[in-house]
This record gives C-alpha cells, structure tokens and sequence, in this order.
C-alpha cells in the first residue's frame, strides 16, 4: 500500500482553511445587504454544534416529558411501582405458601403417626410442658354469675310442645288479626322443626301485624329472606319470613292489622309466593292456628 503523501495532506488543511465570502444582495440594484467570511472548517464545526443542539433538545424533551410513555418497551413510573409491589408480594406469598407447606405436612406426619422417637420426647419435655405451669384453673367470679344466668334461662328452651293457651299467657279472649289473605299449606310441627305455618298466598299481598306492638328486627336473612319480627306485650313474638318488601322498620310501633311488609318469595328456603308466620313466647314455639282462624 502507498503511504499518504505529506504533500497531500499539507494540501487538504490549506483547502480547508481556505476562506470564502458568503454575500447576500438585492438581485435587482446588486446591493449588498450581508457578508461573512466563511472557511469549510468553520462550517463544518457549525454544523456538528447545531446537531449536537437538536439532538441534546430531543432527548430533553423525551426524557423529562410523558413523551417517553410511547417509545415502544418503556414503561411509566406508576407500571414499575406496580410491578416492585407485586413483586413483593408474590415474596410474602411465596413465604406463607412455604410456611403452610411446613405446616401440614407436620400435621399429616402427625395424624399418621409419623413422628420420631426423639420428636416425640421433646414435644413431651418439660421445656413445652413448663408453659402450663401458673395457670389459674378455678372457676371465677364472672363465670359463676354466667352460669348462674344460663341456669337461670334454661326455663326458656325449647320444648316439644306448646303447651300454652290464650288463658296461660296472659291474653284471654284477646282477637288475632289474620297476618295474610291465604291458604295454609304446611301446618306447625315441631319435631321437623317446622316452627310455625306456611301461608300460600299471592305475591304483592299485604301482610299485616296479628296484634299491637313494636317492630324489633327487619332485615334480610339467606333462608328467610326479608323477615320482620314484632315484639308483643307478655313475652309473645310474632315472625313473617320471605317477604318481598319491609315497610316498616326496627324501633316502629304497629297496631293489630297493620300493614308492616308485602309477601313475596325471598330467601333459600322459599319455594313460591307465601308467608311463613311464627308465634313465640317465652322462647316456646307456638301453634298459630290454636290462636288465630286461617283457611285451609
């Protein structure tokens, strides 16, 4: 290969230093209105510093911007909190996935009877066995009035009868308002543990309060469906389930016959439109029909 002639290169840095007129004038009278004197080095210069200059403004302006959000394989502030916190979190589970793991298989070694001599013997050691020692095992003072409260309640469980009459409660010769305009389709028996009647009846009915007293739970239940409950003079309670709406709620008073609800077919245990009514007092079941007149 020929080496670069000194010569050549003496030539090519007097080429560039060479300096040229750039001169701007009025096509028409010739008169110079601007001129500078220009070398290639110089121009050359100024270009590289004014694509430095745009390029250092792009990048600016991409990085300190939302602008970088659409580069493709970017991803936002918020995505990368996101994915560090579910990182971490996938840590804790995998930590509880791993202590529950040791967990049960402990306790299948233990149902099966799996342990050894020696783990036996330490679970057995006075190391464990020194936890329960100090423990006051007497009876206290609460518990014994909560016995004593329990004991005393006990007159109210639940019996196989009903064993009351309108005389024995307190409410001789006193009328029961019919609760709905219906039919009876399953009649009290407590050993199903039917505890009261089912009414079939239209969908839309009024169901009305059999006797004076004040409303003290009107909600919803996953068998009963809306259910409403009056509290009566003497200890006695009246129960409506599956009702389509409440109209009445908790802490309201209601006159016998009153309309408190609209029948309905709410709740798992309702196969149609009808009213499941109770009667209780005294924490006892009773008969509605020894106490109020229902069509059959």
């Amino acid at each position: 290969m020929s080496k670069e002639n000194p010569r050549d290169r003496k030539r090519l840095l007097k080429r560039l230093k060479n300096r040229y007129r750039l001169v701007l004038m009025n096509d028409t009278t010739f008169d110079e209105r601007f001129s500078a004197y220009l070398t290639p080095i110089n121009v050359i210069a100024g270009v590289v510093f004014i694509f430095l200059v745009i390029t250092a403004v792009v990048v600016g302006t991409i990085v300190f911007s939302p602008l970088k959000e659409y580069i493709p394989g970017y991803s936002d502030t918020q995505t990368r909190l996101n994915a560090v916190s579910a990182a971490v979190k996938a840590d804790s589970l995998e930590q509880a996935q791993a202590q529950y793991v040791q967990y049960f298989a402990s306790l299948q070694r233990v149902l099966n009877n799996d342990l050894e001599e020696s783990e036996i013997a330490e679970l057995s050691s006075d190391s464990i066995q020194r936890t329960y020692e100090g423990l006051d095992f007497s009876v206290s003072e609460e518990d014994k009035r909560l016995r004593a409260e329990v004991e005393a309640q006990e007159q109210y469980a639940l019996s196989t009868g009903s064993p009351y009459s309108a005389e024995s409660i307190g409410l001789p010769g006193i009328f029961f308002f019919t609760p709905v305009r219906g039919v009876v389709t399953a009649s009290f028996d407590f050993t199903s543990g039917h505890l009261g009647i089912d009414l079939a009846t239209e969908e839309g009915e009024p169901v009305n309060a059999v006797y004076d007293g004040t409303i003290v739970m009107a909600s919803f239940t996953s068998d009963g469906g809306n259910v409403i409950q009056i509290q009566h003079p003497n200890n006695l309670i009246s129960v409506y389930k599956h009702n389509a709406v409440l109209l009445k709620k908790v802490g309201d008073q209601v006159k016998s016959g009153q309309s408190i609800a609209i029948s309905g077919n709410t709740g798992e245990f309702s196969d149609g439109p009808h009213l499941h009514f109770e009667l209780w007092y005294n924490g006892t079941p009773l008969n509605p029909q020894e106490f109020i007149a229902f069509s059959s």
